[in-house]
């Protein structure tokens, strides 16, 4: 019974805490700041290069700052960057810690019930990263071998659940973050990582030997990525909504979308060379914030 009252006032806690920060706009007002969120290796999205964070969804940070600084009369407003993970990423931004996360991350309905995301950035797929010789070309080469995937994403859920119900038979192991589970693969401890295509591309694209990887198998399900806003916070994801909106509707988002996916991005200046989906098109003119499942 006490470990029960103690998970109870632990979630209360948090709920509190995600009340109390709820209202992003005056919070960034009051304190004269706001956290943006990065990711240090979900390329093209959201990395570091050079100790600095960069990609798409960091511009959009940015812009999104910018206007953030407008709407509370502060132009001098400080920005500050805050790391986050898979596993932590949801935590800290209901408890204030981060304001707004842009990075990789699935707007799902699971997600949804603890924060809120804005209209959709991109859409991609699970697959699996190999290395050529590896003799796997889809899950069912997984038998016996070991997988990485990254704690705290979707894609534990959902190849956990598809290696279940098809007897794959794969060994799975769940590092922190993405740049370690593509270490696994490198170091020959991990047979396959299973990730989002897109970002197994842009490991591929960023590694010493690029050559010896390759992504293979079937996608297992379509996802939408979308920035998380704290929960209950409507001027907050009116605002972030009207910048990403925006930029779709100008024609911005459509520019960085060339500039991180079609160009070559640092630190190896290579391109991924990845045109846009047809679901991300049509996201350009509907702006949907519908979540994956």
């Amino acid at each position: 019974m006490q470990f029960r009252t103690t998970l109870l006032c632990a979630a209360l806690g948090l709920a509190s805490l995600a009340t109390a920060h709820a209202d992003t706009l005056s919070k960034a007002k009051e304190n004269g700041q706001i956290t943006l969120a990065y990711r240090e290796s979900s390329v093209p999205f959201s990395y570091l290069n050079g100790g600095k964070p960069v990609g798409i969804t960091v511009d959009i940070s940015n812009a999104i700052a910018d206007a953030v600084k407008k709407a509370v009369g502060k132009p001098d407003l400080k920005v500050n960057w805050q790391a986050v993970t898979s596993q932590n990423r949801i935590p800290l931004l209901m408890n204030g810690t981060i304001d707004v996360e842009c990075g990789s991350t699935t707007n799902n309905t699971t997600r949804g019930k603890d924060v809120d995301f804005a209209i959709n950035h991109f859409y991609t797929g699970t697959r699996l990263v190999v290395k050529k010789d590896s003799g796997i070309k889809n899950y069912a080469d997984l038998k016996g071998k070991t997988v990485a995937i990254t704690s705290g994403t979707t894609n534990l859920q959902v190849v956990r659940k598809a290696n279940a119900e098809n007897n794959w038979g794969a060994n799975i192991v769940m590092p922190k973050d993405h740049a370690d589970a593509f270490l696994l693969v490198e170091s020959g401890r991990a047979a396959a990582f299973a990730m989002d295509d897109i970002l197994l591309y842009g490991l591929i694209a960023n590694a010493k030997n690029a050559k010896d990887f390759e992504v293979v198998g079937d996608s297992l399900q379509v996802e939408p990525y979308a920035c998380m806003v704290r929960k209950d916070d409507p001027a907050f994801k009116k605002l972030v909504d009207g910048v990403i909106g925006g930029m779709m509707k100008s024609g911005e988002f459509t520019k960085l979308y060339d500039k991180w996916f079609l160009q070559p991005i640092p630190p190896t200046s290579t391109a991924l060379g990845l045109a846009m989906g047809d679901a991300l098109k049509k996201n350009l003119v509907e702006q949907s914030d519908k979540p994956a499942f």
